[in-house]
């Protein structure tokens, strides 16, 4: 219980670290469509490991979308500290993984291209910043730190600490100036 009451505060912390609105760690427990989707994913996916759960955690994580506008499957792998902002129409399918640290802006998708059962979703390594409106689709790895731009739509790898952009998105290189911790900068200063 401990471990998991540790990893709600990390998701206020997030939160309130990565949004610059952020008032009161209050007003992002009460008020962040994000952070109520993803402490009832947590919940979800615990159930969801219960094969006789599996029902009643997707209906209790349509509910959560109905509410949030956020839709995460309970079967989705979610790291550490995870900031979705403002969050509505974000989809987040059953195969994928998301590492630590990673930013998802409104709109975004990991979602799938194919129709068979196995794995059909992105994974995302950590430090990852996905752009609003932005499509990630397919069984595709994202390597840490890569930056996605807003509507750009993924269907290939794309390697660690580079930012893709564009439909279909074309990975292009960070200039040797950017500083390796700079995981979350805005990615059109790169273009």
């Amino acid at each position: 219980m401990w471990r998991f009451l540790v990893l709600l505060r990390e998701d206020l912390d997030a939160a309130r670290r990565r949004d610059p609105a952020a008032r009161t760690t209050s007003e992002v427990a009460l008020a962040y469509p994000g952070v109520h989707a993803i402490w009832s994913y947590r919940v979800f996916h615990r159930m969801w490991r219960v094969p006789a759960l599996r029902l009643l955690a997707r209906l209790r994580s349509q509910a959560t979308r109905a509410a949030t506008g956020i839709e995460i499957h309970p079967g989705a792998q979610l790291g550490r500290r995870l900031f979705m902002d403002h969050g509505m129409g974000i989809v987040i399918g059953e195969t994928a993984v998301v590492g630590d640290d990673v930013v998802l802006f409104h709109g975004a998708t990991l979602g799938g291209t194919s129709m068979t059962h196995g794995k059909r979703h992105p994974t995302l390594g950590d430090g990852v910043l996905v752009g609003a409106g932005a499509k990630i689709l397919g069984p595709v790895w994202i390597g840490d730190g890569a930056q996605i731009g807003a509507n750009a739509v993924v269907v290939k790898d794309v390697p660690a600490r580079t930012v893709a952009v564009g439909v279909p998105a074309v990975v292009r290189q960070r200039p040797q100036t950017a500083a390796p911790e700079d995981l979350f900068a805005d990615p059109a200063i790169y273009i």
